[in-house]
């Protein structure tokens, strides 16, 4: 990758999937995160505990627990976000998390993506919240684009770049280190 902050992507001649709207709650969380077999690696600005709605009717459940149970069944779940999370996901994230699911907070941190097992990848402007994943109602949800692919040409350097967040790797150099509530590196 070029640049010391990450900052020159290489050039892309793949396929990819357009997301849009109401369509990233389906592609991102229930065609996507949740076929995590090996890791997963998000990045967010916001994290809340978005109420996904369960294969069966009227049981909706927590992104967080549904990141917790893929992590129990030995999905490595790393978790990177800006802010502090919502009242409910700070509650449910209260307790012990397995050892494979860690959460580090980056206030400079605002990409939205999601990477499955290093070979599926959603990148767009959806936060992981219901109005960003289209977990709410039309006339509630953020209007959303990004795209999905399975071009490792695309995902290889975004998630090393990942990679490099979330070892703190730009922590030394950065402007906003006195507001952040704990260097990554």
């Amino acid at each position: 990758m070029g640049g010391s902050d990450g900052n020159h992507a290489p050039p892309f001649r793949g396929t990819c999937e357009l997301v849009l709207g109401a369509d990233h709650l389906d592609r991102v969380v229930q065609r996507g995160l949740r076929r995590a077999r090996a890791d997963l690696a998000l990045a967010t600005s916001d994290l809340k505990a978005m109420l996904v709605p369960g294969p069966r009717k009227g049981r909706a459940r927590s992104v967080l627990e549904i990141l917790r149970e893929l992590a129990e069944r030995g999905v490595e779940v790393r978790l990177l976000h800006a802010s502090m999370p919502s009242g409910p996901a700070r509650d449910f994230l209260a307790g012990e998390l397995p050892a494979t699911m860690e959460l580090r907070c980056c206030p400079r941190v605002h990409t939205k993506a999601v990477i499955v097992d290093a070979a599926a990848m959603y990148l767009g402007s959806a936060n992981l919240t219901g109005a960003g994943l289209g977990a709410k109602a039309d006339h509630r949800r953020n209007f959303e684009a990004g795209f999905w692919t399975e071009e490792p040409e695309v995902i290889d350097p975004v998630l090393e770049w990942f990679d490099q967040l979330w070892e703190g790797a730009f922590c030394p150099g950065c402007g906003r280190r006195r507001h952040c509530p704990a260097p990554l590196g």
